[in-house]
């Protein structure tokens, strides 16, 4: 089974560097392949055993995570977490960037539930599928801000290579629910939800929902509707009432009760309103409708106005970047953004060009 795997990771690997694209692509394939030769093990419990859901509260719907496929070679090692670590996200067809970790927690928990699989029960009690995608990380980011202190949400990012996307680098302050965790978060609860449904096979859930093969009547990918779907299923005031409900399980849990020792039933209230009023502003209502970004590569920094990037619509084509995080890139094409923490005097916006920068170094991502 890991030779078939990681065969199939090699395939297409950027020369000299071994590691596959980040692409959603390159998820399929992986998925594929393990259910053509280990059909007992699927990719979230592979996930998982390599480091992604293990936040107390996923660790506690979920349980442990299972054992590390045995006898791989450092190197075999480090290919599989360049694909599948926590902090892994990929580049998706429809052009979001999409957080790996919640997206595979939330299809492992519908895949969980349509099999009948005793989830541990909570008080108050609380939904495995929204605790395991977004109510954990977003309860657990406000909390961590309440002092006013620290991004909550955001930002977005960029790729250095739109087509063979290896490194992916935040435009702004970071926060524990950057964009591409929140498309994560989203797309696990709508496919943790389908998948609770009817059985389907993984590949052909991911094909599906990414247009990979299939789309809309509009000729539009499913996951373009990620907003819309997601606001259906879940709103606002239930989004709050699961945030609140999830704050109250963490504060009994060992390893974060301490978080919440000095933080009273209204301030978790509270925070809790704050939390889904902002997500749902940010994330939901301002895209009730069909949205398709372009995939946004880390382009050079200018003052010039709005910039139409090739293939892509008006609504759709401005990428942004502080101008505090530009500086002069070594071969000519122009100023680079590069990660950097951002101070209130950079708070002037500054469209981007279109033209591709070279690779930046990745700055990690914080959940």
């Amino acid at each position: 089974m890991v030779l078939s795997l990681l065969l199939v990771l090699s395939v297409g690997a950027r020369p000299g560097t071994g590691l596959p694209p980040r692409h959603m692509d390159s998820v399929l394939e992986l998925m594929e392949a393990l259910d053509a030769d280990s059909p007992n093990r699927t990719l979230p419990e592979l996930a998982r055993a390599l480091g992604a859901c293990s936040t107390p509260g996923c660790r506690a719907v979920l349980g442990e995570p299972p054992p590390v496929p045995p006898g791989l070679s450092q190197h075999q090692w480090v290919l599989l977490r360049q694909l599948l670590h926590r902090d892994a996200v990929v580049l998706a067809p429809d052009g979001s960037t999409v957080a790996l970790g919640p997206l595979l927690a939330g299809i492992e928990v519908g895949q969980k539930r349509g099999s009948g699989w005793p989830f541990p029960t909570f008080e108050p009690p609380i939904d495995p599928l929204y605790a395991v995608t977004i109510t954990e990380a977003l309860g657990t980011s406000f909390l961590l801000a309440r002092g006013g202190d620290g991004a909550t949400l955001g930002p977005g990012g960029c790729w250095d290579d739109v087509d063979d996307p290896q490194n992916y680098t935040l435009l702004g302050p970071p926060s524990p629910i950057p964009d591409a965790v929140a498309n994560g978060a989203m797309d696990g609860v709508l496919l943790g939800a389908r998948v609770a449904q009817a059985p389907i096979p993984l590949a052909d859930l991911l094909r599906d929902y990414y247009g990979m093969g299939n789309t809309t009547e509009q000729g539009r990918a499913r996951s373009s509707y990620r907003r819309r779907d997601f606001g259906v299923l879940m709103g606002q005031e239930k989004l709050e009432q699961e945030v609140e409900a999830m704050l109250r399980v963490l504060r009994v849990l060992p390893a974060t009760k301490e978080l919440l020792q000095d933080v009273g039933p209204e301030e978790v209230a509270a925070i809790a309103e704050r939390a889904a009023r902002d997500f749902t502003q940010l994330y939901v209502a301002p895209r009730a409708t069909a949205s398709s970004p372009a995939p946004a590569p880390c382009a050079p920094c200018s003052a010039s106005t709005r910039t139409r990037v090739a293939g892509t619509t008006l609504d759709t084509a401005s990428w942004w970047a502080p101008t505090g995080t530009c500086t002069k890139a070594e071969d000519g094409i122009g100023s680079v953004p590069t990660p950097k923490a951002t101070t209130a005097k950079d708070t002037v916006w500054v469209t981007l060009e279109t033209s591709q920068a070279p690779y930046l170094t990745r700055t990690p991502l914080p959940w």
